[in-house]
């Protein structure tokens, strides 16, 4: 649910946002002008603001600097209908999240408001350390009385106030960005903008101009000027998930910034001039990458000068009640279940588990498991059967996110559907989502004889992001390749 609050003076304009999100538990404010939408801010604290730069009673940047004031940490997203005005290109510079150009694209719309609402969050709620129980509907909770766990608290505790770059390493699903967001909430920096950009995931071509802008013109579709995340987030902290995928030429750029806080847009000769901190993590090995030339050396030190390494959840089988506790609080309210805690036989299993996929595997077998559930108890009888077996083929890479059962070869979508449906399922869409794309790049893995680069170059993603997506989906690269559910030869 996403508390919406929309300044300005246009009835169609309102009108749109209100239909945009009547289908959804979305809660949309309204404000024909500033002084309106001013007091909605103070009273109401909306999670994002869309704001137009023209209103009855004063300009859309006196505004914007009177919400920055009230709450810096709250997105807003600049409206106009004059195209692309250097008022919006400054209101970007001096921290908006956005600017769109009427008329509005309801699709686009959407998705960058719940974006926008997610950064929100991730600024305005605190990564607390939790020892037995945290507060119900938590979902941003470092858990964990291990030693190995009381080391990273306190490496988090020392850096924090200093004003430096910091590389988090560690696998997958093991909390990187926790960690990020509770460095940033104990900094100095804590009242101002928190971004964080998945370097895997977005394509090579695009990443410099996401973090560094661009100029009207510079490549083609750039049909206006860009404020990238770097100038973006000016007087905050940049969060840059997965570094270890990104390109040399993009490396260099962050070096230069965190050298001399300063950089140029793509296409552009003028030099502009950031104060942003850098939080950096990866789930590769960045100390043999650099020493490989894989990655820059002189920008691995650089952003090296503290590092926080996180323990894999194998090396911290005590803490596996701990978060199997939490998970279960968490997911029986989620869904409607009234299970209250694991058996000592599903503790045990569940703690000699390797978990690959650290905490994130973790997570969504419990959540598999509670819908099996009957009873207070969740029983080993609801654990999947690679779980309980401690199958090794199973157990050498992460579980599917949503964990589901193999259909009919071919792929008889309609068989499928049928059967998820008499299970009484309440998660079809990610089971139906996540077979697709398992089948998909089981396909074109097979078609390229296991090339990832040119299966990333078939599919349209980078290299990383099918790093990532083969990881998640179980699948195995061998002679042939083959999903965790299929049987080698089949």
């Amino acid at each position: 649910m996403v508390k919406l609050l929309v300044i300005d003076d246009e009835p169609s304009i309102l009108h749109a946002f209100r239909r945009a999100f009547a289908d959804s538990d979305d809660e949309v404010l309204t404000a024909a002008d500033g002084a309106e939408g001013l007091a909605l801010v103070e009273s109401r604290r909306p999670e994002v603001v869309v704001l137009d730069l023209n209103l009855p009673d004063r300009h859309g940047m006196e505004v914007f600097r009177a919400v920055r004031k009230i709450d810096a940490r709250i997105p807003v997203i600049f409206i106009t209908g004059g195209g692309t005005t250097d008022t919006a290109i400054e209101a970007m510079k001096e921290g908006a999240f956005e600017y769109l150009l009427k008329p509005l694209k309801v699709a686009q719309l959407r998705e960058l408001v719940e974006r926008a609402a997610a950064i929100c969050r991730l600024s305005r709620e605190p990564a607390m350390v939790a020892d037995e129980s945290p507060p119900p509907g938590r979902t941003d909770v470092l858990i964990g009385r291990s030693p190995a766990m009381q080391e990273v608290y306190k490496a988090v505790g020392r850096v924090a106030p200093q004003d430096i770059a910091v590389l988090i390493l560690g696998e997958s699903g093991t909390g990187k960005e926790l960690i990020a967001r509770a460095i940033y909430q104990h900094s100095r920096r804590a009242q101002g903008v928190f971004l964080a950009v998945n370097c895997a995931a977005i394509p090579e071509t695009l990443l410099e101009s996401e973090l560094f802008g661009h100029e009207k013109g510079a490549f083609t579709g750039a049909d206006r000027t860009r404020i990238g995340k770097f100038e973006q987030c000016n007087g905050g902290t940049l969060f840059l998930d997965e570094i270890g995928d990104m390109t040399a030429l993009t490396q260099a750029k962050v070096l230069r910034v965190l050298q001399d806080g300063a950089f140029e847009r793509v296409g552009g000769g003028a030099l502009i001039r950031s104060d942003v901190r850098v939080i950096a993590a990866t789930n590769r090995d960045l100390p043999r990458m650099a020493a490989a030339g894989e990655f820059r050396e002189d920008l691995y030190y650089r952003l090296g000068v503290f590092t926080i390494a996180l323990p894999p959840l194998r090396s911290r089988p005590e803490d596996v009640p701990l978060l199997v506790g939490h998970f279960i609080r968490r997911f029986s309210l989620e869904l409607g279940k009234d299970v209250h805690q694991a058996s000592p036989e599903a503790l045990e299993i569940l703690s000699r588990h390797p978990w690959p996929g650290n905490v994130r595997e973790l997570q969504s077998v419990i959540k598999w498991a509670l819908l099996k559930a009957q009873g207070p108890v969740l029983l080993a009888d609801f654990l999947p059967a690679s779980i309980r077996s401690g199958d090794p083929r199973d157990a050498s890479s992460p579980p599917s996110p949503s964990p589901i059962p193999r259909p009919e070869p071919g792929l008889d979508w309609d068989a499928f559907i049928d059967d998820r449906l008499l299970s009484d399922t309440e998660n079809l869409h990610a089971e139906a989502l996540a077979l697709m794309e398992r089948s998909l790049l089981t396909r074109v893995l097979r078609h390229t004889e296991g090339n990832q680069v040119q299966a990333a170059r078939i599919l349209g993603i980078t290299r990383g992001s099918l790093r990532t997506k083969i990881r998640a989906l179980g699948l195995r690269i061998e002679r042939s390749v083959w999903s965790r559910d299929d049987q080698p030869g089949s």
